[in-house]
């Protein structure tokens, strides 16, 4: 199945739309970092690879945009662990001294 991914900056979603229903996942911007908080993924649509599509293009976005991402979204931490090569565009904040 192709899956074409928009980013919709009106209401900071990454979005696909499958045969009329809209898959998205949404940010947010928290100085200066891109905040990945949530997918969501019609029950008809499950199992297709949305939201995985959806998390590809969030960080080929961060990368374009030379973005650091916060992570709150568990699935996108999901993703992050079967595509390592995105670990580096993880913020971590410095440990406390």
């Amino acid at each position: 199945m192709d899956i074409t991914v928009i980013n919709n900056e009106q209401r900071q979603q990454f979005q696909a739309t499958v045969d009329g229903e809209l898959a998205f996942l949404e940010y947010r911007w928290h100085k200066g970092l891109m905040a990945l908080m949530h997918t969501e993924v019609p029950k008809a649509l499950e199992g297709k690879g949305l939201a995985s599509a959806l998390a590809k293009f969030a960080f080929e976005y961060a990368i374009a945009k030379q973005l650091q991402v916060l992570v709150y979204c568990p699935f996108v931490a999901t993703y992050l662990k079967r595509h390592p090569e995105y670990n580096y565009l993880v913020h971590h904040s410095p440990a406390p001294e």
